[in-house]
């Protein structure tokens, strides 16, 4: 019943005022006595699952994009960094919110839920699964091929409601924080609630392997090689990949161009409620 609800809302686009958006591999956690962040969100899921947990009695809210890459440490790690914010001999109780995949053709979202349902189970504290909309209950067929119905979803950390949703802007530092994953990133919190401030980096990798040769295929061979699911990637895919790679070719070796001081770059929200810069000895680029 609730993952038909959320399939039947309408997707909203939310705007960057206010807006911490997490990308695959990072979560974030913060409380509705948050000034800066209001709303949690991430996007473009296709195999990948969207998490949204929350402890009830301090309102702590994590929300994480992962794609099965190392399920139970991360689920470890989130249950950690929300129990952290809350008073567990308190009132209240531990919520967490599925939503994402679909039936694809290698059955990666049916593996990922599984992996997830799993790592829940696993943890020592009581964990309520309020809302299970993922793969079978997040899937519609067009002409014989499957694509997920939602994609993304935005959290409000002061209501606790939780909606479909899309978001213009996925900054700040966008490329960086992709090549970061595209390089093997594990799961990264990249937000500091009792200051206010979003930390990226610093990140390290070594030169991406064949990076030319990717950059000179054409958009086909891009999604048939770098996506887990071709057929239901979101239209902007390619260009965002094409993107990344074309910031880890100028950027090799992170540690000489990006962070040479080891010191990672600090966002803090402005008057406008968007993203600002405070704090980076690193060069710009």
């Amino acid at each position: 019943e609730k993952a038909k609800l959320l399939r039947n809302q309408p997707t909203q686009i939310v705007e960057p005022k206010g807006l911490l958006y997490v990308q695959q591999r990072e979560f974030a956690v913060t409380t509705p006595n948050d000034g800066s962040v209001s709303i949690l969100g991430s996007d473009d899921a296709t195999t990948c699952h969207l998490i949204v947990l929350r402890h009830t009695g301090s309102g702590a809210t994590c929300l994480t994009h992962c794609d099965g890459s190392d399920t139970e440490a991360e689920v470890s790690l989130i249950m950690s960094s929300v129990k952290s914010f809350s008073n567990t001999t308190g009132y209240g109780r531990l919520e967490v919110h599925l939503v994402g995949g679909f039936n694809d053709d290698r059955q990666l979202s049916q593996k990922l839920t599984n992996q997830l349902l799993r790592a829940f189970d696993l943890q020592p504290d009581d964990v309520h699964l309020v809302t299970f909309c993922v793969t079978e209950l997040n899937d519609r067929e067009e002409k014989d091929i499957h694509f997920p119905i939602i994609y993304g979803i935005a959290v409000n950390v002061k209501t606790a409601e939780i909606f479909p949703a899309t978001f213009p802007e996925k900054g700040p530092d966008e490329d960086l924080r992709s090549a970061h994953v595209l390089t093997g990133a594990r799961l990264t919190n990249i937000y500091d609630a009792k200051t206010e401030q979003l930390h990226i980096g610093p990140y390290f990798w070594r030169p991406f392997p064949h990076v030319d040769f990717w950059l000179e295929q054409d958009d086909q061979q891009i999604l048939q090689n770098l996506s887990t699911s071709p057929l239901a990637e979101p239209p902007h895919f390619v260009s965002h990949i094409r993107s990344t790679l074309t910031f880890l070719k100028a950027h090799p070796f992170p540690s000489h161009s990006l962070f040479p001081d080891r010191k990672p770059r600090i966002y803090k929200k402005n008057e406008e409620g968007l993203w600002e810069l405070v704090c980076s000895q690193g060069l710009t680029w």
